[in-house]
């Protein structure tokens, strides 16, 4: 696979490179781009064809469902199934941001990307030059970290053009990310919210959900 690399500046929105982004991603193809912590791999999250391909690329467990971005609150609409009411007091006070939350999945979402729980795990990112890309597709993507499983997640976009070269449709390199923690993954499918992640957003800043 002849895989595109492209260079962008994450805090400049240049769209001409954006709809390009977008173009493969409407073709069932697969791109690594720069989130607010690592890089990810996106696809369309209503394509099942690119999501087993991600699958595939990652070597993961095909049980553990893929997390996606969105770039607005009204994209909720057409993946979640349920959104329990102490969702909106959550939101509002962590997104965007680093905060991962399990919703029901849609049932017309690919099966593969929900898992044998039928859930989707969602976060609205800190990162504008995303959301941007994520609202010009007009769908959820796949936020998945660009990383073999088992591997450490990958900030040197260098280190991402060795692994994932030849096996992506594009690259978009926007220099080292900055790292760090990655987002902490809350449950709210549950009778009582769970943290199943610590991440980003210590445990002691969602207690008052928990309850």
């Amino acid at each position: 696979m002849n895989t595109q690399i492209i260079q962008i500046d994450p805090r400049k929105i240049d769209m001409l490179k954006i709809e390009k982004i977008v173009r493969i991603l409407k073709k069932d193809g697969v791109t690594v781009f720069p989130t607010e912590t690592f890089y990810g791999l996106g696809a369309s999250c209503f394509s099942s064809v690119a999501v087993n391909k991600i699958y595939g690329l990652k070597g993961r467990d095909r049980q553990k469902p893929l997390s996606v971005v969105i770039a607005d609150l009204e994209m909720l609409d057409s993946i979640a199934a349920h959104i329990p009411p102490v969702f909106e007091r959550i939101v509002e006070k962590f997104w965007p941001g680093p905060l991962t939350l399990i919703l029901d999945g849609g049932s017309h979402l690919p099966s593969i990307l929900l898992g044998p729980k039928k859930t989707i795990g969602v976060r609205l990112p800190a990162h504008t030059w995303l959301r941007e890309l994520v609202r010009t597709a007009g769908f959820p993507l796949t936020a998945t970290s660009a990383n073999l499983a088992g591997e450490k997640e990958i900030s040197n976009p260098r280190d991402v053009i060795d692994v994932f070269s030849g096996k992506v449709e594009m690259i978009v390199d926007a220099g080292p990310t900055i790292g760090g923690l990655p987002s902490t993954v809350l449950d709210l499918t549950l009778e009582k919210p769970q943290i199943l992640r610590e991440g980003a957003v210590p445990a002691s800043n969602l207690q008052m959900y928990l309850k």
